[in-house]
Protein backbone atom coordinates (compact mmCIF):
# COMPACT_ATOMS: atom_id res chain seq x y z
CA UNK A 1 0.00 0.00 0.00
CA UNK A 2 2.90 1.91 -0.45
CA UNK A 3 3.20 4.09 -3.43
CA UNK A 4 6.21 4.27 -5.91
CA UNK A 5 7.12 8.20 -6.21
CA UNK A 6 9.42 8.83 -7.40
CA UNK A 7 11.44 6.07 -9.16
CA UNK A 8 14.70 6.95 -6.83
CA UNK A 9 12.66 6.53 -3.96
CA UNK A 10 11.23 3.41 -4.46
CA UNK A 11 14.33 1.49 -5.39
CA UNK A 12 16.17 2.90 -2.29
CA UNK A 13 12.90 1.46 -0.50
CA UNK A 14 13.72 -1.76 -1.92
CA UNK A 15 17.30 -1.86 -1.07
CA UNK A 16 16.65 -1.81 3.15
CA UNK A 17 14.23 -4.01 2.83
CA UNK A 18 15.23 -6.50 5.63
CA UNK A 19 17.12 -9.64 4.46
CA UNK A 20 14.91 -12.77 3.32
CA UNK A 21 14.79 -15.87 5.67
CA UNK A 22 16.70 -18.92 4.02
CA UNK A 23 15.70 -20.89 6.86
CA UNK A 24 19.08 -20.63 9.51
CA UNK A 25 19.28 -16.62 9.16
CA UNK A 26 21.82 -16.57 6.88
CA UNK A 27 21.15 -14.18 3.77
CA UNK A 28 23.21 -16.14 0.76
CA UNK A 29 22.34 -13.38 -1.34
CA UNK A 30 24.45 -10.68 1.00
CA UNK A 31 26.85 -13.39 1.81
CA UNK A 32 27.79 -13.98 -1.55
CA UNK A 33 27.78 -10.51 -2.58
CA UNK A 34 30.18 -10.32 -0.10
CA UNK A 35 32.63 -12.83 -0.49
CA UNK A 36 32.51 -11.13 -3.86
CA UNK A 37 33.59 -7.31 -3.10
CA UNK A 38 36.03 -8.94 -0.76
CA UNK A 39 37.46 -10.91 -3.15
CA UNK A 40 38.08 -8.23 -5.94
CA UNK A 41 39.38 -5.92 -3.53
CA UNK A 42 42.22 -7.73 -2.99
CA UNK A 43 42.71 -8.24 -6.14
CA UNK A 44 42.01 -12.11 -6.21
CA UNK A 45 40.35 -13.44 -9.43
CA UNK A 46 37.70 -16.18 -9.18
CA UNK A 47 39.79 -19.12 -10.16
CA UNK A 48 42.56 -18.31 -7.37
CA UNK A 49 40.08 -18.43 -4.85
CA UNK A 50 38.60 -21.50 -5.99
CA UNK A 51 42.09 -22.87 -5.80
CA UNK A 52 42.73 -21.89 -2.41
CA UNK A 53 40.00 -23.64 -1.11
CA UNK A 54 39.89 -26.20 -3.43
CA UNK A 55 36.80 -26.00 -4.97
CA UNK A 56 35.84 -25.82 -8.81
CA UNK A 57 35.37 -22.20 -9.92
CA UNK A 58 32.06 -23.28 -10.48
CA UNK A 59 31.13 -24.23 -7.27
CA UNK A 60 32.34 -20.48 -6.10
CA UNK A 61 30.26 -18.58 -8.60
CA UNK A 62 27.47 -20.37 -7.52
CA UNK A 63 28.13 -19.78 -3.61
CA UNK A 64 29.08 -15.98 -4.91
CA UNK A 65 25.59 -15.26 -6.74
CA UNK A 66 23.75 -16.19 -3.75
CA UNK A 67 22.43 -19.44 -5.47
CA UNK A 68 24.42 -21.66 -2.84
CA UNK A 69 25.14 -21.49 0.55
CA UNK A 70 28.61 -23.12 1.74
CA UNK A 71 28.93 -25.01 4.91
CA UNK A 72 30.44 -23.14 8.08
CA UNK A 73 33.48 -25.14 7.72
CA UNK A 74 33.86 -24.30 3.74
CA UNK A 75 32.96 -20.48 5.33
CA UNK A 76 35.63 -20.40 7.22
CA UNK A 77 37.82 -21.82 4.56
CA UNK A 78 37.09 -18.66 2.63
CA UNK A 79 37.55 -16.19 5.30
CA UNK A 80 40.96 -17.84 6.00
CA UNK A 81 41.58 -17.05 2.18
CA UNK A 82 40.46 -13.68 1.71
CA UNK A 83 42.31 -12.49 4.95
CA UNK A 84 39.13 -11.83 6.76
CA UNK A 85 36.75 -13.38 9.38
CA UNK A 86 33.09 -15.59 9.38
CA UNK A 87 31.69 -12.52 11.47
CA UNK A 88 32.75 -10.03 8.78
CA UNK A 89 31.06 -12.25 5.87
CA UNK A 90 27.83 -13.21 7.71
CA UNK A 91 27.17 -9.32 8.60
CA UNK A 92 23.64 -8.87 7.48
CA UNK A 93 24.31 -4.78 5.80
CA UNK A 94 25.13 -5.32 1.60
CA UNK A 95 28.69 -4.23 1.38
CA UNK A 96 28.04 -1.02 -0.73
CA UNK A 97 25.20 0.65 -2.35
CA UNK A 98 25.66 -0.90 -6.13
CA UNK A 99 25.95 -4.47 -4.07
CA UNK A 100 22.11 -3.58 -2.48
CA UNK A 101 20.66 -2.38 -5.42
CA UNK A 102 22.03 -5.97 -7.08
CA UNK A 103 20.92 -7.89 -4.01
CA UNK A 104 17.13 -6.19 -4.19
CA UNK A 105 17.21 -7.20 -8.22
CA UNK A 106 18.38 -10.63 -7.78
CA UNK A 107 16.01 -10.90 -4.70
CA UNK A 108 12.84 -9.44 -7.07
CA UNK A 109 14.15 -11.78 -9.77
CA UNK A 110 13.63 -14.71 -7.01
CA UNK A 111 10.15 -13.26 -5.66
CA UNK A 112 6.44 -14.39 -7.12
CA UNK A 113 6.34 -11.20 -8.89
CA UNK A 114 8.65 -12.41 -11.57
CA UNK A 115 7.74 -15.91 -11.02
CA UNK A 116 3.94 -15.44 -11.86
CA UNK A 117 4.33 -12.72 -15.03
CA UNK A 118 6.71 -15.57 -16.65
CA UNK A 119 9.66 -13.50 -16.77
CA UNK A 120 13.19 -15.16 -17.79
CA UNK A 121 15.72 -14.27 -15.18
CA UNK A 122 18.97 -12.05 -16.10
CA UNK A 123 22.50 -11.97 -14.72
CA UNK A 124 22.55 -8.88 -12.94
CA UNK A 125 26.18 -7.70 -13.92
CA UNK A 126 28.25 -4.88 -14.28
CA UNK A 127 26.63 -3.98 -17.75
CA UNK A 128 23.70 -3.07 -15.94
CA UNK A 129 24.11 0.58 -14.44
CA UNK A 130 22.38 1.79 -11.41
CA UNK A 131 20.09 3.76 -13.11
CA UNK A 132 19.17 0.98 -14.75
CA UNK A 133 18.37 -1.58 -12.06
CA UNK A 134 16.60 1.30 -9.87
CA UNK A 135 14.06 1.32 -13.14
CA UNK A 136 13.42 -2.45 -12.90
CA UNK A 137 13.27 -2.45 -9.11
CA UNK A 138 10.84 0.17 -9.23
CA UNK A 139 8.69 -1.58 -11.81
CA UNK A 140 8.42 -4.59 -9.83
CA UNK A 141 8.01 -2.44 -6.46
CA UNK A 142 5.01 -0.78 -8.29
CA UNK A 143 3.14 -4.37 -9.56
CA UNK A 144 3.55 -5.76 -6.26
CA UNK A 145 2.07 -2.75 -4.72
CA UNK A 146 -0.89 -3.60 -7.11
CA UNK A 147 -1.10 -6.68 -6.18
CA UNK A 148 -1.12 -6.09 -2.52
CA UNK A 149 -3.38 -3.62 -2.63
CA UNK A 150 -6.16 -5.81 -4.38
CA UNK A 151 -5.69 -8.02 -1.52
CA UNK A 152 -6.21 -4.92 0.62
CA UNK A 153 -9.79 -5.91 1.22
CA UNK A 154 -12.42 -5.62 3.47
CA UNK A 155 -11.77 -9.05 5.01
CA UNK A 156 -8.07 -8.10 5.80
CA UNK A 157 -9.04 -4.58 7.44
CA UNK A 158 -11.69 -6.22 9.44
CA UNK A 159 -9.48 -9.17 10.64
CA UNK A 160 -6.45 -6.46 11.58
CA UNK A 161 -9.56 -4.73 13.89
CA UNK A 162 -10.25 -8.09 15.48
CA UNK A 163 -6.89 -8.27 16.17
CA UNK A 164 -5.45 -5.43 17.34
CA UNK A 165 -8.53 -5.26 19.75
CA UNK A 166 -7.86 -8.82 21.15
CA UNK A 167 -3.96 -7.26 21.95
CA UNK A 168 -5.62 -4.45 23.48
CA UNK A 169 -7.66 -6.51 26.17
CA UNK A 170 -4.89 -8.95 26.84
CA UNK A 171 -2.81 -5.24 28.17
CA UNK A 172 -5.92 -3.86 29.56
CA UNK A 173 -5.82 -0.97 27.20
CA UNK A 174 -2.79 0.42 28.95
CA UNK A 175 0.53 1.27 26.97
CA UNK A 176 3.20 1.70 29.60
CA UNK A 177 6.09 2.89 26.95
CA UNK A 178 3.80 5.25 25.57
CA UNK A 179 2.79 6.86 29.27
CA UNK A 180 6.80 6.82 29.89
CA UNK A 181 6.77 8.80 26.53
CA UNK A 182 4.07 11.52 27.83
CA UNK A 183 5.32 11.89 30.94
CA UNK A 184 9.01 12.40 29.55
CA UNK A 185 7.77 15.29 27.10
CA UNK A 186 5.50 17.01 29.48
CA UNK A 187 8.55 17.18 31.93
CA UNK A 188 11.01 19.05 29.41
CA UNK A 189 8.60 21.40 29.04
CA UNK A 190 7.96 22.11 32.68
CA UNK A 191 4.07 21.20 32.90
CA UNK A 192 3.82 21.74 36.39
CA UNK A 193 -0.25 20.16 36.93
CA UNK A 194 -3.41 21.17 35.37
CA UNK A 195 -4.97 21.34 32.21
CA UNK A 196 -2.06 21.09 29.64
CA UNK A 197 -2.65 24.67 27.82
CA UNK A 198 -2.50 25.29 24.02
CA UNK A 199 0.98 27.15 24.76
CA UNK A 200 2.34 23.97 26.77
CA UNK A 201 1.83 22.10 23.29
CA UNK A 202 3.78 24.75 20.88
CA UNK A 203 6.16 24.38 23.66
CA UNK A 204 6.67 20.53 23.21
CA UNK A 205 6.23 21.08 19.18
CA UNK A 206 9.47 23.64 19.83
CA UNK A 207 10.71 21.35 22.09
CA UNK A 208 11.29 18.74 19.39
CA UNK A 209 11.93 21.00 16.88
CA UNK A 210 9.28 21.80 15.27
CA UNK A 211 7.34 25.05 14.55
CA UNK A 212 3.41 25.65 14.00
CA UNK A 213 1.59 27.46 10.64
CA UNK A 214 -1.83 28.05 10.60
CA UNK A 215 -2.72 27.83 6.73
CA UNK A 216 -6.21 29.19 4.80
CA UNK A 217 -5.07 26.43 1.76
CA UNK A 218 -4.86 23.05 3.70
CA UNK A 219 -5.57 20.26 1.67
CA UNK A 220 -9.12 19.42 2.06
CA UNK A 221 -8.18 15.53 3.05
CA UNK A 222 -5.33 16.16 5.80
CA UNK A 223 -5.88 17.50 9.51
CA UNK A 224 -2.84 18.28 9.73
CA UNK A 225 0.38 18.50 7.43
CA UNK A 226 4.31 17.99 8.58
CA UNK A 227 7.03 19.04 6.64
CA UNK A 228 9.85 16.98 8.20
CA UNK A 229 12.24 18.46 5.98
CA UNK A 230 11.99 22.01 7.48
CA UNK A 231 10.81 21.23 10.37
CA UNK A 232 7.09 23.02 10.15
CA UNK A 233 3.33 21.80 10.99
CA UNK A 234 0.68 22.93 8.90
CA UNK A 235 -2.62 23.29 10.67
CA UNK A 236 -5.90 24.98 9.08
CA UNK A 237 -6.54 28.32 10.72
CA UNK A 238 -10.42 27.25 11.49
CA UNK A 239 -10.45 24.22 13.79
CA UNK A 240 -14.15 22.09 13.68
CA UNK A 241 -16.08 22.86 16.48
CA UNK A 242 -15.99 19.49 17.86
CA UNK A 243 -12.47 18.93 17.72
CA UNK A 244 -9.84 20.26 20.21
CA UNK A 245 -7.07 22.25 18.51
CA UNK A 246 -4.34 20.68 20.47
CA UNK A 247 -5.38 17.46 18.97
CA UNK A 248 -3.97 17.57 15.78
CA UNK A 249 -0.84 19.35 17.10
CA UNK A 250 -0.14 16.48 19.11
CA UNK A 251 -1.12 13.61 16.70
CA UNK A 252 1.47 15.19 13.99
CA UNK A 253 3.68 15.30 16.31
CA UNK A 254 3.33 12.21 18.27
CA UNK A 255 4.01 10.15 14.93
CA UNK A 256 7.39 12.01 14.88
CA UNK A 257 8.37 10.88 18.60
CA UNK A 258 7.01 7.12 17.93
CA UNK A 259 9.36 6.98 15.14
CA UNK A 260 6.23 6.26 12.69
CA UNK A 261 7.09 5.17 9.21
CA UNK A 262 4.86 4.79 6.03
CA UNK A 263 2.27 1.94 6.44
CA UNK A 264 2.58 -0.81 4.49
CA UNK A 265 -0.40 -2.33 5.35
CA UNK A 266 -3.94 -1.69 6.87
CA UNK A 267 -2.52 -3.32 10.40
CA UNK A 268 0.38 -1.15 10.38
CA UNK A 269 -1.83 1.87 9.66
CA UNK A 270 -4.70 1.32 12.08
CA UNK A 271 -1.68 0.25 15.22
CA UNK A 272 0.06 3.52 14.10
CA UNK A 273 -3.44 5.35 14.29
CA UNK A 274 -4.30 3.47 17.72
CA UNK A 275 -0.85 4.91 19.16
CA UNK A 276 -0.92 8.29 17.99
CA UNK A 277 -4.63 8.87 19.71
CA UNK A 278 -3.09 7.09 22.95
CA UNK A 279 0.11 8.92 23.08
CA UNK A 280 -2.22 12.24 22.13
CA UNK A 281 -4.53 11.96 25.39
CA UNK A 282 -1.60 10.83 27.63
CA UNK A 283 -0.29 14.66 27.12
CA UNK A 284 -3.75 15.99 27.20
CA UNK A 285 -4.49 13.35 30.45
CA UNK A 286 -1.35 12.85 32.50
CA UNK A 287 -1.22 9.58 33.87
CA UNK A 288 -0.76 10.35 37.43
CA UNK A 289 -2.54 13.56 37.72
CA UNK A 290 -5.35 11.74 36.32
CA UNK A 291 -5.07 8.57 37.91
CA UNK A 292 -4.60 10.84 41.23
CA UNK A 293 -8.06 12.45 40.02
CA UNK A 294 -9.92 9.33 39.62
CA UNK A 295 -8.72 7.67 42.58
CA UNK A 296 -10.30 10.34 44.61
CA UNK A 297 -13.30 10.45 42.21
CA UNK A 298 -13.51 6.87 43.05
CA UNK A 299 -13.51 6.89 46.63
CA UNK A 300 -16.14 9.17 46.93
CA UNK A 301 -18.30 7.18 44.81
CA UNK A 302 -18.79 9.83 42.00
CA UNK A 303 -16.77 8.68 38.94
CA UNK A 304 -17.78 10.81 36.26
CA UNK A 305 -16.42 11.10 32.24
CA UNK A 306 -17.97 14.53 32.08
CA UNK A 307 -15.96 16.09 35.58
CA UNK A 308 -12.87 14.58 34.13
CA UNK A 309 -13.71 16.32 30.76
CA UNK A 310 -14.14 19.60 32.31
CA UNK A 311 -10.87 18.84 35.16
CA UNK A 312 -8.29 18.37 31.93
CA UNK A 313 -10.32 20.62 30.02
CA UNK A 314 -10.53 17.58 26.72
CA UNK A 315 -13.49 16.44 25.03
CA UNK A 316 -15.92 13.84 26.02
CA UNK A 317 -14.72 11.42 23.59
CA UNK A 318 -11.00 11.91 24.77
CA UNK A 319 -12.08 11.79 28.64
CA UNK A 320 -13.66 8.51 27.45
CA UNK A 321 -11.10 7.35 25.78
CA UNK A 322 -8.35 7.95 28.59
CA UNK A 323 -10.70 6.18 30.97
CA UNK A 324 -10.62 2.60 29.27
CA UNK A 325 -6.42 3.32 29.17
CA UNK A 326 -6.22 3.29 33.27
CA UNK A 327 -10.01 2.24 34.62
CA UNK A 328 -8.32 -1.71 34.74
CA UNK A 329 -4.63 -0.85 35.26
CA UNK A 330 -5.05 1.40 37.61
CA UNK A 331 -8.02 1.25 39.25
CA UNK A 332 -9.24 -2.17 39.22
CA UNK A 333 -12.44 -1.32 37.04
CA UNK A 334 -12.95 -3.55 34.02
CA UNK A 335 -14.57 -1.54 31.28
CA UNK A 336 -16.26 -1.27 27.94
CA UNK A 337 -16.48 1.51 25.40
CA UNK A 338 -18.37 2.24 22.04
CA UNK A 339 -18.64 4.81 19.45
CA UNK A 340 -21.64 4.57 17.59
CA UNK A 341 -23.17 6.52 14.47
CA UNK A 342 -26.73 7.24 14.88
CA UNK A 343 -27.49 4.86 12.06
CA UNK A 344 -26.74 2.10 14.79
CA UNK A 345 -23.52 1.31 13.32
CA UNK A 346 -20.39 0.82 16.12
CA UNK A 347 -17.93 2.87 14.89
CA UNK A 348 -15.14 2.15 17.44
CA UNK A 349 -15.43 -0.69 20.44
CA UNK A 350 -13.11 -1.95 23.01
CA UNK A 351 -14.14 -4.04 26.23
CA UNK A 352 -12.79 -6.13 28.67
CA UNK A 353 -16.02 -6.63 30.84
CA UNK A 354 -16.99 -9.73 29.41
CA UNK A 355 -20.06 -7.48 27.40
CA UNK A 356 -20.90 -9.44 24.44
CA UNK A 357 -20.28 -6.96 21.57
CA UNK A 358 -22.12 -7.85 18.07
CA UNK A 359 -19.10 -9.31 15.71
CA UNK A 360 -18.72 -10.90 11.89
CA UNK A 361 -17.21 -14.49 11.63
CA UNK A 362 -13.81 -12.49 11.63
CA UNK A 363 -14.64 -11.06 15.12
CA UNK A 364 -14.48 -7.64 13.89
CA UNK A 365 -16.80 -5.67 15.78
CA UNK A 366 -16.73 -2.15 13.77
CA UNK A 367 -19.37 -2.13 11.16
CA UNK A 368 -22.34 -4.53 12.73
CA UNK A 369 -25.25 -2.55 13.97
CA UNK A 370 -25.69 -2.80 17.50
CA UNK A 371 -28.86 -3.23 19.97
CA UNK A 372 -31.52 -0.84 19.86
CA UNK A 373 -31.49 -1.31 23.20
CA UNK A 374 -28.49 -0.86 24.80
CA UNK A 375 -27.18 3.02 25.89
CA UNK A 376 -25.35 3.22 22.85
CA UNK A 377 -28.92 3.72 20.86
CA UNK A 378 -31.49 4.67 23.62
CA UNK A 379 -29.52 8.01 24.39
CA UNK A 380 -30.70 8.84 20.53
CA UNK A 381 -34.39 8.86 21.86
CA UNK A 382 -33.80 11.56 25.07
CA UNK A 383 -34.55 15.16 24.74
CA UNK A 384 -32.66 16.55 26.95
CA UNK A 385 -28.92 16.81 25.42
CA UNK A 386 -27.44 18.28 27.64
CA UNK A 387 -27.35 16.30 30.84
CA UNK A 388 -25.58 12.86 31.46
CA UNK A 389 -27.76 9.74 30.51
CA UNK A 390 -28.15 6.55 32.37
CA UNK A 391 -28.86 3.47 31.76
CA UNK A 392 -28.64 -0.34 33.11
CA UNK A 393 -29.17 -3.02 30.26
CA UNK A 394 -29.83 -6.71 31.47
CA UNK A 395 -28.22 -8.77 28.78
CA UNK A 396 -27.94 -12.48 28.39
CA UNK A 397 -23.83 -11.52 29.87
CA UNK A 398 -24.65 -10.24 32.96
CA UNK A 399 -26.15 -6.40 34.33
CA UNK A 400 -23.82 -3.38 32.57
CA UNK A 401 -24.60 0.34 33.71
CA UNK A 402 -23.74 2.97 31.14
CA UNK A 403 -23.16 6.62 30.57
CA UNK A 404 -23.63 7.89 27.01
CA UNK A 405 -23.40 11.58 25.21
CA UNK A 406 -24.23 12.20 21.79
CA UNK A 407 -22.06 14.36 19.66
CA UNK A 408 -22.02 15.86 16.32
CA UNK A 409 -19.71 15.29 13.16
CA UNK A 410 -19.86 16.07 9.65
CA UNK A 411 -20.87 12.56 8.96
CA UNK A 412 -23.86 13.07 11.89
CA UNK A 413 -24.53 12.45 15.35
CA UNK A 414 -22.30 9.50 17.49
CA UNK A 415 -23.31 8.45 20.69
CA UNK A 416 -20.09 7.96 23.00
CA UNK A 417 -20.70 5.48 25.76
CA UNK A 418 -18.89 4.19 28.75
CA UNK A 419 -19.83 1.19 30.70
CA UNK A 420 -19.05 -1.36 33.81
CA UNK A 421 -20.35 -4.46 34.70
CA UNK A 422 -23.08 -4.24 37.71
CA UNK A 423 -20.85 -4.84 40.85
CA UNK A 424 -18.75 -2.16 39.95
CA UNK A 425 -21.11 0.68 39.36
CA UNK A 426 -21.01 1.41 42.86
CA UNK A 427 -17.80 3.99 41.93
CA UNK A 428 -19.86 5.83 39.68
CA UNK A 429 -22.14 9.26 39.60
CA UNK A 430 -25.54 8.39 38.09
CA UNK A 431 -25.88 4.71 39.83
CA UNK A 432 -29.49 5.44 41.00
CA UNK A 433 -30.92 5.95 37.27
CA UNK A 434 -34.59 4.64 36.99
CA UNK A 435 -33.61 3.99 33.67
CA UNK A 436 -33.17 -0.02 32.57
CA UNK A 437 -33.81 -1.51 29.54
CA UNK A 438 -33.39 -5.32 28.29
CA UNK A 439 -31.11 -6.67 25.80
CA UNK A 440 -31.37 -10.77 24.15
CA UNK A 441 -28.68 -9.98 21.65
CA UNK A 442 -26.92 -11.79 19.95
CA UNK A 443 -31.03 -13.32 19.86
CA UNK A 444 -32.17 -12.39 16.62
CA UNK A 445 -36.35 -12.04 17.90
CA UNK A 446 -34.48 -9.15 20.17
CA UNK A 447 -34.40 -6.54 17.68
CA UNK A 448 -32.84 -7.52 14.19
CA UNK A 449 -35.91 -9.68 13.42
CA UNK A 450 -39.33 -7.78 12.82
CA UNK A 451 -42.20 -9.37 14.17
CA UNK A 452 -43.97 -11.97 11.87
CA UNK A 453 -46.73 -10.24 11.00
CA UNK A 454 -45.11 -6.91 10.08
CA UNK A 455 -42.22 -9.24 8.29
CA UNK A 456 -45.36 -10.90 5.90
CA UNK A 457 -46.96 -7.42 5.24
CA UNK A 458 -43.60 -5.52 4.41
CA UNK A 459 -40.86 -7.98 3.33
CA UNK A 460 -41.56 -7.66 -0.25
CA UNK A 461 -42.70 -4.47 -0.48
CA UNK A 462 -40.00 -2.14 1.24
CA UNK A 463 -36.46 -0.76 -0.31
CA UNK A 464 -34.71 0.96 2.35
CA UNK A 465 -31.54 3.42 1.68
CA UNK A 466 -28.56 2.76 4.07
CA UNK A 467 -28.31 6.26 6.07
CA UNK A 468 -24.98 5.13 7.56
CA UNK A 469 -22.08 6.91 5.97
CA UNK A 470 -20.31 4.40 3.19
CA UNK A 471 -16.90 5.26 4.28
CA UNK A 472 -17.47 3.89 7.66
CA UNK A 473 -17.58 0.44 6.05
CA UNK A 474 -15.57 0.67 3.01
CA UNK A 475 -12.20 -1.58 2.35
CA UNK A 476 -9.08 0.94 3.06
CA UNK A 477 -9.21 3.59 0.03
CA UNK A 478 -6.04 3.29 -2.21
CA UNK A 479 -2.00 5.18 -0.87
CA UNK A 480 0.13 5.41 1.79
CA UNK A 481 -2.24 7.44 3.83
CA UNK A 482 -6.05 6.51 3.27
CA UNK A 483 -7.99 8.91 2.40
CA UNK A 484 -5.31 11.60 1.90
CA UNK A 485 -4.89 13.24 -2.06
CA UNK A 486 -0.94 12.85 -1.75
CA UNK A 487 -0.77 14.82 -4.83
CA UNK A 488 -2.60 17.76 -3.28
CA UNK A 489 0.04 17.28 0.11
CA UNK A 490 3.06 17.59 -2.01
CA UNK A 491 1.79 20.81 -3.93
CA UNK A 492 0.59 22.40 -0.63
CA UNK A 493 4.09 21.41 0.72
CA UNK A 494 5.92 22.71 -2.40
CA UNK A 495 3.79 26.26 -2.03
CA UNK A 496 4.51 26.78 1.50
CA UNK A 497 8.40 25.40 1.80
CA UNK A 498 10.76 28.54 3.14
CA UNK A 499 12.14 30.03 0.25
CA UNK A 500 15.68 29.22 1.36
CA UNK A 501 14.92 26.01 -0.28
CA UNK A 502 14.21 26.84 -3.80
Amino acid sequence: MVIADPIARTALSAVTVEPADDGDGVDALTLGRRIRERRTAIGMTLGELAAAIDRAPSQVSAIENGKREPRLSMLRTIALALGTTVDDLLRADAPSERAALEIAVERAQRGPVFAALGLPAFRVGKGLNDQTLETILALHNEIDRLHRERAATPEEARRANAQLRAEMRARDNHYPELEQKAAELLEAVGHAGGPVSHQLVADIASHLGFSLHYVGDLPHSTRSVTDKRNGRIYLPTQNSPSRDSRSPILQALSSHVLGHEEPRSYADFLRQRIETNYLTAAILLPEEAAVRYLTEAKNLRRISMEELRDHFAVSYETAAHRFTNLATARLDIPVHFMKVHESGTIIKAYENDKVRFPSDALGAVEGTTVCRYWTARTVFDIDDRFSPYYQYTDTPTGTFWCTSRIEKAKEGEYSVSVGVPFEHVKWFRGRETPHRSVSRCPDETCCRRAPSSLSEKWSDASWPAARTPTSLLAALPTGTFPGVDQTEVFQFLEAHAPHSEE
